[in-house]
């Protein structure tokens, strides 16, 4: 999934107040509110939204012949404006011992923390959006008290190519094509395949986005492209070993978030399709990571934005989103290749886990969700699914205006059998990128760790929420001029076995001090009610925003598998 930046909301230490319930029937088509609320504004299409930018009504205007060209890039995509700040990238470094500042590292806590996030290789002079740095890999390695940090590039196909051209070779499609220039290196790109020089069956993708560990292997993964499996040594350092080919086909890709029935062991993933039918895919691995046949989703007939879905004990879920893919867009050089589309009504898909076709794919209209990242979902006996994900409002914003982008996390009730659907936003805050126990992954949990920010990935704190109560009930806040990033929860024990409770663990992710240019890991009590801070540990260097990590504790660490 797979985000930036988001509308300003005041930060209080107290709870919110409990906001809104919307019920929705998807058989009579009607939406009822048990509390008054604004109704959502009319919104304009993504690409009307270009001009209303000031870079674009400067004194000195470009001449008619310079726009055609090279038309002046809007700040979203520009990389002189995108990679400032700690969003600049940095260069690898090896493994280096870190101080722990603050506290001590817990005992159990051994293993490695990865983190993943774009990081441009080479800055090109035309369009560049967040979202399609080159992939590296944060890592801190804990052991008896020692912290080592490490960051290397996921070494792409697409990496190793611009690496040794000493430049870009690859457009950057999804930021789109703005004039001329954009569409020129377009055709030398093609060019390029056609002569042999580039084999896109090797993919081009950056491997930017989150990780996994799934078949015995831990996984770099972003969406369009196939996963690429990271080695870690026992000196704290990082290998890329190799694209897993588990797909033959070209333009072969899977999701950055498969998920993992923590009973039967198999992992579920799907493939999404911008440009061709079936745009979207469903597909599994066995328990020994042999994957299975694909199950194509021939209900989608046009290609929308999904990033993530869930899984329970019997289904597997979809939701789709205002969001549209048009090629169109980027072959005549209007921008990005996606559009908001006001009329399409975001829709939640149903589908049977082991399902041979999508024949029994049920759909149901919930009007106004228009889901990012899904943390979880269960079902309520026979009939009921629940869903746990954060929902963006003004999503026609999401790619170059996100500032005006609200993201709330909302729990949302599918009843199956008549078709009823309610939600209810779970708190008033603008919450994106967290986390739950992952033992739980398509079981019922209560608690979800999820960060706090007006610019995401650029968090100001991170808040639990308990999902039965619908209440925060812990946060923490990093203080003036200070982000963090994704917070991820992980338990005390690797194995599980020995927990009690569900949020018996700790949260951990890299914070950024802007004031000082310093970096830190941070390992926060889980149970605590201020999410007390249980150890510190000093990074060598900045390290910038990104993603989405995970941790692999000692275990799974020594049974990795290789290509």
């Amino acid at each position: 999934m797979d985000l930036m930046n988001y509308l300003s909301l005041k930060i209080s230490c107290n709870c919110p107040p409990k906001p809104k319930f919307t019920y929705y029937n998807h058989i009579n088509e009607q939406n009822i509110s048990f509390r008054s609320s604004q109704k959502p504004k009319i919104c304009a299409p993504i690409q009307s939204l270009m001009g209303t930018n000031s870079s674009y009504n400067t004194k000195s205007a470009p001449s008619l012949f310079t726009n055609i060209i090279d038309r002046p890039l809007h700040p979203s995509v520009d990389p002189k404006h995108v990679f400032t700040g700690n969003f600049a990238p940095v260069d690898e470094l090896g493994p280096t011992e870190c101080p722990v500042v603050d506290g001590k590292l817990p005992e159990s806590l051994t293993g490695m923390y990865i983190r993943n996030g774009p990081n441009p290789q080479h800055m090109p002079r035309g369009p560049l959006h967040f979202f399609e740095g080159d992939g590296m890999l944060h890592s801190m390695q804990l052991s008896k008290g020692r912290a080592i940090y490490t960051s290397r590039y996921v070494k792409t196909y697409k990496y190793k190519l611009e690496r040794d051209a000493g430049g870009q070779i690859f457009p950057n499609v999804f930021s789109g094509f703005y004039g001329l220039a954009d569409m020129v290196q377009c055709v030398a790109s093609t060019a390029r395949v056609l002569m042999g020089h580039v084999n896109l069956k090797k993919g081009f993708g950056l491997a930017n986005t989150s990780l996994a560990f799934f078949s015995s292997k831990l996984l770099a993964l972003g969406e369009s492209d196939l996963p690429y499996i990271i080695n870690c040594t026992r000196e704290g350092d990082i290998e890329t070993l190799g694209r897993w080919d588990f797909d033959e086909e070209l333009f072969a890709s899977m999701t950055a978030h498969p998920k993992t029935d923590m009973t039967t062991k198999e992992t579920f993933a799907f493939k999404f399709s911008p440009f061709f039918s079936p745009h979207l895919t469903f597909f599994r691995f066995d328990a020994n990571g042999v994957k299975q046949k694909d199950v194509p989703i021939l209900s989608i007939n046009r290609p929308t934005f999904i990033h993530d879905f869930a899984i329970t004990k019997r289904f597997a879920i979809f939701s789709e989103t205002q969001l549209a893919v048009s090629a169109a867009n980027v072959m005549l050089g209007k921008g990005m290749p996606t559009v908001f589309d006001p009329e399409k009504v975001p829709r939640i898909g149903i589908i049977l886990k082991y399902a041979t076709s999508d024949a029994e794919m049920k759909w149901f209209n919930v009007p106004g969700f228009n889901a990012m990242h899904v943390f979880n979902a269960w079902e309520n006996g026979e009939d009921e699914v629940v869903l746990i994900a954060t929902n963006a409002t003004s999503i026609e914003n999401l790619f170059l205006k996100v500032d005006m982008v609200h993201i709330s996390l909302e729990k949302v009730r599918i009843n199956l059998r008549t078709g009823n659907v309610s939600r209810n936003i779970l708190s008033a805050r603008n919450l994106e990128l967290g986390s739950i126990n992952s033992s739980y992954i398509g079981k019922k949990n209560r608690y979800v760790f999820v960060g706090v920010g007006k610019e995401i990935p650029k968090m100001q704190g991170v808040v639990k929420i308990d999902l039965e109560k619908e209440i925060e009930v812990s946060r923490r806040f990093y203080g003036p001029g200070c982000f963090g990033g994704e917070p991820l929860f992980v338990p005390r024990n690797g194995d599980h076995v020995d927990a009690v409770d569900e949020d018996d663990g700790f949260v951990v992710t890299y914070i950024h001090d802007e004031n000082y240019g310093e970096s830190k890991f941070l390992v926060m009590d889980a149970k605590s009610p201020n999410l007390d801070i249980v150890a510190a540990v000093k990074l060598p260097r900045r390290v910038p925003y990104g993603f989405h990590g995970l941790f692999v504790h000692e275990e799974n660490h020594s049974n990795q598998k290789s290509l």
